[in-house]
């Protein structure tokens, strides 16, 4: 990890960016397969399987005996751990729904604001080094409550062209429609256009690497909606000398571990506090089974210095983190200036894997610097907020006027026409 000692801010920009690829980079292999589904369905999906997940299959959809099957693989430990999961994050989202909003803007005028479920999403689901299937509980829970009709959920096959057990068996426990064997790019295109055996969705969920990333960022060209972009795994954590510097680095290392291209980042107004944790990171990362991808991330990331805790907190909402973990005595200051962050973890005993797994927070985050424009997953994801309205008689011969006024101002005569025909039958009664 670099350290860097208090940065002239007009370098911050540069010190903070992204180990990411630009979309440019990427965007042209996005497209030709994106074509290539999209004029040919599942016929390339099974190539591009083949090509990028080394595995050719009958068929890519899920039975319900392989449901049942990996269901019975799983552990009773581990189901337990996954149903307390499952209640906690059901619990915090079903918490957040909201009742109808209604108003009387003026006498006769009434309107109202009702949520509707999309009928139809798309839960994407990294496999690869590691099957999130933490994931479809974060995506499915919230779902399901908002009330979705078709749950589609795709996830990589692995090299015998199974999916993990425990992403079957969440998503079995959540109620999904159905599933798919198919990941990366190929599955964001079969989402987006629809195949024979990939239903074409409104929506799409789900992280995944830069080039998943990008897909969904294309799929809007189709009319389709996403999430959020939602890329490489990042953290950053501001920590004084009240922290816990094994814990720090404990922190750090864990998203780390999740991709070379993930990034963790320290802040600090102590030297010592610096030093201790690089000593704590090079210790532990030498104890992890991935401890070669959690390298070439720490290789990434940067531990910074800065002289007080208004300058920490300025560098943090510019790089707006994905994972924000504070570790201060001046707590306060960080909890109520935070602007830019998607979760955010306050004390030594809050660590992140917390809301990564059963705290009952959605995981789901903008990454990249996304968080000073976009939430994180919540219920309001998958619903849509539709506004109505009702006017009276007495409403329109009040309010009649005033359209009439603005629509003629602005040079829209049928605007004002659909007024004044119902004003003059309403005079004339």
């Amino acid at each position: 990890m670099k350290i860097i000692e208090n940065p002239n801010k007009a370098d911050w920009s540069d010190i903070l960016q992204r180990p990411t690829q630009t979309v440019n980079d990427i965007e042209n292999t996005v497209t030709q397969i994106f074509d290539d589904v999209k004029q040919n369905g599942d016929k390339a999906i099974a190539k591009y399987t083949e090509r990028f997940d080394g595995v050719t299959l009958d068929t890519n959809l899920v039975s319900s005996d392989e449901i049942e099957f990996a269901k019975s693989q799983v552990s009773a430990d581990l189901k337990d751990a996954i149903t307390i999961a499952y209640k906690n994050i059901e619990r915090f989202h079903a918490a957040q729904k909201t009742s109808k909003v209604e108003v009387e803007t003026m006498v006769g005028v009434h309107c109202w604001q009702e949520k509707r479920a999309i009928e139809k999403i798309g839960l994407y689901i990294p496999g690869g080094t590691a099957p999130l299937f933490s994931t479809v509980l974060m995506l499915a829970i919230p779902a399901k409550i908002a009330g979705c009709r078709e749950i589609v959920l795709c996830s990589p096959p692995n090299a015998s062209g199974k999916i993990a057990n425990e992403i079957l068996f969440a998503a079995d426990l959540c109620g999904v429609s159905k599933i798919i064997k198919v990941g990366g790019i190929q599955a964001i295109a079969g989402l987006t256009f629809g195949t024979e055996n990939i239903p074409q969705v409104y929506k799409i969920f789900g992280p995944g690497n830069q080039f998943v990333t990008v897909a969904k960022q294309l799929a809007t060209k189709y009319g389709v909606a996403i999430d959020m972009p939602a890329g490489p795994s990042e953290l950053l954590v501001v920590a004084d000398d009240s922290a816990n510097p094994p814990f720090v680095a404990s922190d750090l290392l864990s998203q780390a571990e999740h991709g070379a291209d993930s990034q963790v980042i320290l802040v600090s107004t102590s030297k010592t506090m610096i030093d201790d944790v690089l000593k704590a990171v090079d210790v532990q990362i030498e104890q992890l089974p991935r401890h070669d991808i959690a390298k070439k991330a720490i290789a990434n990331s940067k531990l910074i210095l800065v002289e007080n805790d208004e300058i920490a907190l300025d560098l943090i909402n510019e790089y707006a983190p994905e994972h924000f973990i504070i570790c201060s005595k001046n707590e306060d200051l960080f909890v109520n200036g935070i602007r830019n962050a998607g979760s955010v973890f306050i004390g030594n005993y809050t660590p992140e894997s917390a809301g990564d797994y059963a705290s009952g927070t959605n995981h789901t985050l903008p990454t990249n610097g996304f968080c000073k424009a976009y939430s994180g997953v919540n219920l309001d994801s998958f619903l849509k907020s539709i506004t109505f309205q009702k006017i009276t008689d007495k409403g329109l011969l009040d309010l009649g006027p005033i359209i009439e006024k603005m629509a003629a101002a602005e040079g829209l005569e049928a605007h004002k026409n659909a007024v004044t025909l119902r004003l003059n039958d309403l005079n004339k009664n």
